[in-house]
């Protein structure tokens, strides 16, 4: 009852059903990529996708009994928690522009409305 890797048919089941489910919600993470409609969706879709390839990294170590791929799954993190952090600055940023503009733009309108 064993597989050729010395797994039970059991935990080989389970990660062919758990690929198949990561794959699909991944096909679904880029179909909202693309879609968008505003930026925060994209980027919260890119950080699912980053999650989902950790995930399969972590089947793929399963399945093969390879510990190397979890070393990916380690660089994928740090790289997706760096991304993340990178647009929450971004984001932040440009509400401050935002709000400095507007209240410039209010200033302009009292000024000339005298």
């Amino acid at each position: 009852m064993t597989g050729p890797e010395g797994q039970s048919q059991i935990v080989a089941w389970a990660v062919n059903v758990t690929m198949a489910l990561t794959v699909l919600g991944l096909v679904s993470s880029f179909v909202r990529l693309i879609r968008g409609p505003s930026l925060p969706d994209r980027v919260v879709s890119v950080d699912l996708i980053t999650v989902l390839a950790i995930a399969i990294a972590g089947l793929l170590a399963i399945t093969h009994t390879e510990p190397d791929f979890l070393d990916i799954a380690v660089a994928l993190a740090l790289v997706a928690f760096l991304a993340t952090v990178a647009f929450a600055w971004y984001a932040e940023r440009s509400t401050e522009l935002r709000n400095r503009d507007r209240g410039g733009a209010e200033r302009m309108d009292e000024t000339d409305g005298g």
